[in-house]
């Protein structure tokens, strides 16, 4: 878990980091509920928290469905809380992301995938 983001005298923003997951769509939605919803619903219930960044590795195109559906069921679940999904490496790309999130009250249960353009540039080939 990490910190949290204060947006305003109201606003906070917890943040749940989720390390590594396993390959196979399947197995890393099987992961994440047995080992992280529960710590996912103990930050939503802090009296302080308005908000949840849940942050997770990336991961290919086949995970984008249970990632979607936990953004949206927990969103759903937490309400009046936000809860949004954010997938990317630590970098400005996934930064950005998640200070946007805090200052957005209106925008919850989205699944957020970062692409950061500065490691992109690094690993392009050269012409």
């Amino acid at each position: 878990m990490s910190g949290a983001q204060t947006t305003g005298a109201e606003r906070v923003q917890r943040q749940l980091d989720v390390g590594l997951l396993p390959e196979a769509a399947l197995d890393a939605a099987t992961a994440f509920m047995a080992l992280h919803l529960e710590a996912a619903r103990a930050l939503l219930a802090e009296p302080a928290t308005t908000a949840l960044a849940i942050v997770l590795p990336p991961a290919p195109y086949d995970h984008r469905d249970w990632r979607l559906a936990l953004a949206r069921d927990l969103a759903r679940e937490a309400t009046p809380r936000r809860v949004n999904v954010v997938a990317g490496q630590p970098g400005e790309a996934l930064a950005a992301s998640l200070r946007f999130l805090a200052d957005a009250p209106g925008v919850t249960g989205q699944y957020l995938v970062c692409h950061d353009t500065a490691r992109a540039d690094e690993r392009a080939p050269q012409a």
